[in-house]
């Protein structure tokens, strides 16, 4: 080995040490990892503790009923050993009703929790109240250790409650738009301790604020003299979950499988979260599964097809969660439960000795983009807006501000949808213009093509038949790049057409002829029956947009000739709204009628274009281009790459088909 390897060896080992010291973690990222490692083995152990106190709680309630003492079994749960919280297990939760003008909401006493939540402006597909979060046991609960490793459940806890500073009289609050309403919800321990303090002193409290007119709640924990009681190993357990309702209409077809629109609501419902730096993340949507995030997060939702639920962190955001979304099988056949799926996650909250408050917020509503944009907290990327970036921001930057802008003065959806189509069929009819323009010059020229088919007959001829055909649309102005290029610029439109029509909660309930919600699809018989791929049911926009596609498929077609190397070609344009029907029939009516009368324009603007596209100006321009190209005036006009491409390939199906006669 010379000298020169030996310091190339040197430099690659000196490389390597470098790059492995540039990519360790400092002493900060260690300790930080190390603090999560624990936190995540400390949740297990809380989350075990939690299900062996709820069974072991479970159980003696259930022994007290077998023995008849209905009176204990009735009242809340017995003295449960949580150190200094212990007395505050004992009493029984109350429910404090407040209404606003978007929604009515419950607190309960008992977990200091959102009990209830109905949103007053919604209804569910059977005219029913829109239960957004549903009462439950374990739907809130604040975990962390106290002296002696007792563990601490604030689901177990209940609390004394206080309305803007006073305590509680017993009556439903109500609230009107610009009105507001501090309820706290709180669990004193003052007289608990030995040192005798008093009461006040010593204490935990959710604090929520809410709006008469606000979709948005406050929410607020205090932790008041509380630095050398809580044991803490940086973060708090904060675990949220909820058995998510459904919202849309049943069918009668598929109601083993949880009804008529359960596949697309059930699609659209996951949990999303941010992390402070990054896009906006989420579990696959429609399906089952669960994930440990290691990361903050900025907020975590609880989202449907058209409602969520979304918590967020105000100061600091939360260390760590894991997350993950269930579904009893059991639950979603039986339809009366209006069972959609469980969503669970917990959280960590940062917390040392230091700490005296932490601000959070939720939000119960609707996934409207305008008002969850307006939020400035990334809420809208929940949407599913279109699968590329180009299809996203034409979603983001024209379709919802037109459809929106349609909106202040028109109220018929139905109508918007029209008129919302006449403008973006509008906005592309200049780029399709020559599409259109070069269907009708092939009309023209059919005599011509049809003369060429003949005087090429062989396949071994298909090359020059090809060059000649091409310079026939050359002479007469017509050049295919034209038809195709349209159709690509159109494609990120009609994606991004069909992602919007699906989370559009505009639609939701929005009735138009014989329609009596554009958001789902328009059934005018029912089989009682599924028919695999179809659906059961006929939805009659579908049919229509059916009719007007075989016949926009017949005409472009009849004034063409399929190349004579592709002879399924004709075949598949013929298939395709077949194929439209079985994929458009169960969705949204209004998606439906978008197509219908986008394709009404088409052909009425393609028809347009062949009356008024003058053959006599073809046929001159086509005797203008010969003449030029006979007296050698002509210039010979480069090949473009994709000629020569197509040239190449067709020099090499020719050369195959030669050695295969051979």
């Amino acid at each position: 080995m010379d000298k020169k390897s030996i310091i190339g060896l040197f430099l690659i080992f000196g490389i390597f040490v470098g790059y492995m010291w540039w990519i360790s973690p400092s002493a900060e990222e260690r300790a930080q990892m190390e603090a999560e490692r624990k936190h995540y083995q400390d949740s297990v152990a809380v989350a075990k503790r939690v299900a062996d106190s709820v069974a072991m709680e479970q159980a003696l309630l259930d022994s007290l009923v077998a023995i008849g003492d209905t009176t204990v079994a009735h009242a809340a749960a017995p003295m449960a050993d949580m150190g200094v919280f212990s007395s505050l297990t004992v009493a029984e939760g109350r429910i404090i009703p407040l209404k606003t003008s978007l929604m009515n909401i419950d607190f309960n006493t008992r977990g200091a929790k959102v009990d209830r939540v109905v949103l007053t402006d919604y209804q569910t597909y059977d005219k029913k109240p829109l239960e957004l979060v549903s009462p439950a046991d374990d739907n809130f609960n604040l975990a962390f250790s106290v002296s002696q490793n007792r563990e601490v459940h604030t689901r177990l806890l209940t609390f004394e409650p206080y309305v803007d500073g006073r305590p509680w009289d017993g009556e439903a609050l109500t609230l009107e738009a610009g009105d507001s309403a501090v309820v706290a919800l709180r669990a004193d321990i003052g007289g608990s301790l030995d040192d005798s303090s008093a009461a006040g002193e010593h204490y935990l409290e959710f604090v929520y604020t809410v709006r008469g007119d606000s979709y948005e709640v406050g929410f607020d924990i205090n932790f008041a003299g509380l630095n050398d009681i809580i044991r803490t190993n940086n973060y708090l357990d904060l675990q949220w979950s909820s058995r998510m309702n459904r919202q849309e209409r049943v069918s009668h077809g598929n109601r083993g499988k949880g009804g008529r629109n359960s596949d697309r609501e059930r699609y659209y419902s996951s949990i999303y979260y941010k992390p402070p730096k990054d896009d906006v993340e989420s579990l696959s949507m429609g399906s089952d599964g669960s994930k440990q995030v290691r990361t903050q997060i900025d907020w975590i939702a609880f989202k449907q097809q058209y409602f969520c639920a979304i918590l967020t962190s105000e100061d600091e955001p939360f260390v760590n969660a894991d997350i993950a979304v269930n579904t009893d099988e059991k639950a979603v056949k039986d339809t009366a439960l209006h069972y959609l799926t469980d969503m669970k996650a917990v959280v960590g909250l940062p917390y040392s000795s230091t700490t005296t408050q932490a601000h959070m917020g939720f939000y119960f509503g609707p996934t409207k983009f305008r008002d969850l944009k307006a939020m400035h907290r990334g809420f809208e990327k929940m949407l599913p807006l279109g699968w590329t970036v180009v299809s996203k921001s034409i979603s983001r930057w024209l379709i919802i501000p037109a459809f929106n802008f349609l909106e202040t003065f028109l109220t018929n959806y139905g109508l918007i949808i029209i008129l919302f189509t006449l403008l973006i069929r509008l906005v592309l009819l200049p780029l399709v213009y020559k599409s259109y323009r070069g269907s009708a010059i092939m009309r023209i020229l059919k005599p011509e093509m049809d003369a060429l088919n003949k005087r090429f007959p062989k396949q071994e001829q298909a090359m020059q038949k090809q060059q000649a055909m091409m310079a026939l649309q050359k002479s007469a102005g017509y050049s295919p790049m034209a038809g195709c290029l349209p159709v690509l610029i159109q494609m990120p439109f009609l994606t991004a057409m069909f992602m919007f029509f699906p989370i559009a909660i505009e639609l939701r309930q929005k009735p138009f002829l014989w329609c009596d919600d554009l958001s789902n699809y328009d059934s005018i018989l029912d089989f009682g029956f599924n028919i695999p791929l179809y659906g059961d049911h006929i939805s009659l926009f579908c049919l229509l947009m059916f009719g007007m596609q075989f016949f926009y498929t017949w005409y472009t077609m009849r004034g063409q000739n399929m190349n004579a190397g592709m002879p399924g070609m004709k075949f598949m344009m013929y298939f395709m709204p077949f194929m439209m029907l079985f994929i458009f029939n169960s969705q949204s009516a209004g998606l439906n009628l978008y197509y219908l009368i986008s394709l009404t324009f088409t052909m009425t603007v393609m028809m347009l274009i062949r009356r008024f596209t003058s053959e006599k100006k073809v046929r001159a321009r086509m005797a203008a281009y010969a003449e030029k190209q006979d007296s050698g005036k002509g210039k010979p006009r480069k090949k473009s790459n994709f000629q020569k491409r197509l040239e190449e390939l067709q020099k090499q199906a020719e050369a195959m088909q030669k050695q295969q006669r051979r």
